[in-house]
């Protein structure tokens, strides 16, 4: 289950360029379609970050609603968000395009 690494399909200009703002979209996923939005870098982490908030959103939801085993289980799933945020983060500082595990394969940003 390795994710796939996008870096060589955008430019190193774009990447030295928006780095920064793409690692923030984790933190405010619409952050790069506004600051950069032009930049295909930045469209990318977007997507990510927009992702990692719709499963969290989900995810507390549905492990809310389920009691015992759901509020056990919540915590755990808070910190695999929290992991999967701080990736996104190191990866965009560090001008990588990488997926995140399980779920950064789908598109909604393009």
């Amino acid at each position: 289950m390795t994710e796939q690494d996008n870096t060589n399909v955008y430019s190193s200009e774009d990447i030295e360029k928006n780095k920064v703002v793409s690692a923030l979209a984790y933190i405010l996923f619409f952050l790069p379609l506004i600051a950069c939005a032009d930049s295909p870098f930045g469209r990318f982490h977007a997507n990510q970050g927009l992702l990692l908030l719709i499963v969290a959103v989900a995810g507390n939801i549905v492990l809310g609603i389920i009691p015992f085993i759901g509020w056990v289980l919540l915590p755990l799933f808070s910190l695999a968000t929290f992991v999967f945020a701080i990736l996104g983060i190191v990866n965009a500082a560090t001008g990588k395009a990488k997926e995140l595990p399980i779920f950064g394969k789908f598109r909604i940003i393009r």
